[in-house]
């Protein structure tokens, strides 16, 4: 009975239940005394304040009296009274009546006020949760979304967020695809956070007015969002600050390590050709050659240094789209090595890359690139005098299995888990030279074309291994498999 709305059908349940008790206790006047029919004529009060409202427990509390005056205290059937002691017993009855409606109806009150504050307190907890560790402003419009809806039950509902004060907003409404009524806004919640207005809850209402509890309700709301905003804002702050550290960090390797390689040659370049031009001594023809080839080898290390760092920024920007065309392996190693022979001048070099392996669906100056890189970290963290081996076959015609072994000594497991990251480098920077570049470019590479690489220890050395898939959409099938 407590759901019944309507005030009308409220009263008349508490006219019914007078009626019910006055048809229970009519039979048994002969029996029952004053004190007792007064005591039971309580009943219908106290049912009809907890259940129905004050308002018609007021209302049994008098067809109580009048009942009880009218059918049980003589003369039956009138409403006058003849005896004293009857009088004291109609007005007590009608005092304890209209006292029992009060105290019921007070602690009916209570109990919908801790009712409602129970309820607020699982929506605001629930919000809460749903909100706990979001920082992204369209997750958090829905949560809130969610929870109005659930709270007040509107016809129409728009939200407008933004992490800033001065930001683009973020716009969100239930239902989704409807527009808003021809009517005014029933109400507009704002959320003010720390630094200014963050947004605001507008509400198109079935009915004018809102309940104290919704009202209290939408209040905590807006003020948990603007928290959570306020969050978003700070996660979002904290999230630039370690992206510019990051960088910062990795630009300050990145000048520390160029600046070192790049002064190396370039001195080397400077004195070559300074001697050179200098008229102070006549160079025979062996010193000549051998100034002008160390200028070769430090112009080549220059250029290998600026390719890795162009490559480095476009592996960054995601620009080193690689131009597959159907290429023969053995070529690609012939130019590596014709182009790193001054380089490799101080290993053996065993080559086992037949020219009768499938031609490969490859970016051939990408693909020369990474075994430059393989055949240069090959060459300087070996022994001079020591072999490098290069291999290629086959496997299933599905993939072509390229490596790259050398007799360096083993590197650690942790190190060979990092050894394709950036900047990382498995020998200290004053023993062996370089950017920390070039195996995080050949990753890059490798993994472009679809296939991987990955480097393991060997019983003489250490092994790069990289794998290129044969089979590739978008291309013409080579000549020799044309049908």
């Amino acid at each position: 009975m407590g759901r019944v709305r309507s005030p009308a059908v409220r009263y008349v349940l508490a006219l019914l239940a007078v009626g019910a008790m006055s048809a229970l206790l009519y039979p048994l006047r002969p029996f029952l005394g004053t004190a007792v029919v007064a005591l039971l004529y309580l009943l219908p009060v106290g049912v009809a304040t907890a259940e129905l409202g004050q308002g018609p427990g007021i209302v049994a509390a008098v067809l109580s009296f009048l009942a009880f005056n009218y059918l049980f205290v003589p003369p039956y059937y009138s409403l006058r009274v003849l005896h004293a002691d009857n009088v004291v017993a109609l007005a007590v009855f009608l005092v304890v009546a209209v006292v029992t409606n009060q105290l019921v109806g007070r602690a009916r009150r209570n109990l919908e006020l801790a009712t409602e504050r129970e309820r607020e307190a699982t929506r605001l907890y629930e919000l809460n949760a749903a909100l706990m560790g979001v920082t992204n402003p369209e997750a958090i419009a829905q949560v809130v979304l969610h929870q109005v809806q659930i709270t007040c039950q509107p016809d129409y509902l728009e939200l407008q967020l933004r992490v800033d004060p001065g930001g683009q907003a973020v716009r969100a409404a239930l239902p989704p695809a409807a527009a808003p009524p021809d009517r005014k806004p029933t109400l507009s919640v704002p959320m003010q956070g720390p630094h200014g207005l963050l947004g605001e809850i507008v509400l198109w209402m079935p009915t004018v007015r809102l309940s104290p509890s919704q009202h209290r309700l939408l209040g905590a709301i807006a003020g948990q969002v603007a928290l959570a905003l306020d969050r978003a804002r700070l996660a979002q702050a904290e999230s630039r600050a370690r992206v510019l550290e990051q960088s910062d960090a990795l630009k300050s390797a990145l000048l520390s390590s160029v600046s070192h390689e790049l002064r190396t040659p370039l001195a080397t370049i400077k004195a070559s050709v300074t001697s050179l031009i200098g008229g102070e001594v006549d160079w025979d023809t062996d010193a000549r050659r051998d100034l002008l080839e160390a200028i070769e080898e430090e112009t080549d290390q220059l250029n290998h240094l600026v390719g890795n760092l162009l490559d480095s920024s476009r592996l960054e920007a995601g620009s080193l789209i690689p131009e597959r065309t159907w290429n023969v392996l053995a070529e690609i190693v012939q130019a590596v090595l014709a182009r790193m022979r001054t380089a490799l001048r101080d290993h053996r070099l065993e080559v086992d890359v037949s020219e009768d392996l499938p031609l490969v669906p490859a970016d051939f100056y990408q693909i020369e690139q990474v075994l430059a890189n393989l055949l240069s970290n090959s060459a300087k963290y070996s022994p001079k005098g020591s072999t490098i081996w290069i291999r290629a076959r086959s496997k299933d015609r599905e993939e072509l299995l390229v490596e790259v072994e050398n007799q360096s000594p083993p590197v650690r497991d942790v190190d060979l888990e990092r050894i394709f990251d950036k900047f990382y480098r498995v020998t200290a920077a004053d023993r062996v030279t370089g950017t920390g570049l070039g195996l995080s470019i050949c990753k890059g590479i490798v993994e472009a074309h679809g296939g991987r690489i990955w480097a393991e220890n060997t019983s003489g050395g250490l092994q790069f291994s990289f794998t290129m898939p044969l089979l590739t959409g978008g291309l013409t099938p080579p000549p020799e498999e044309e049908t």
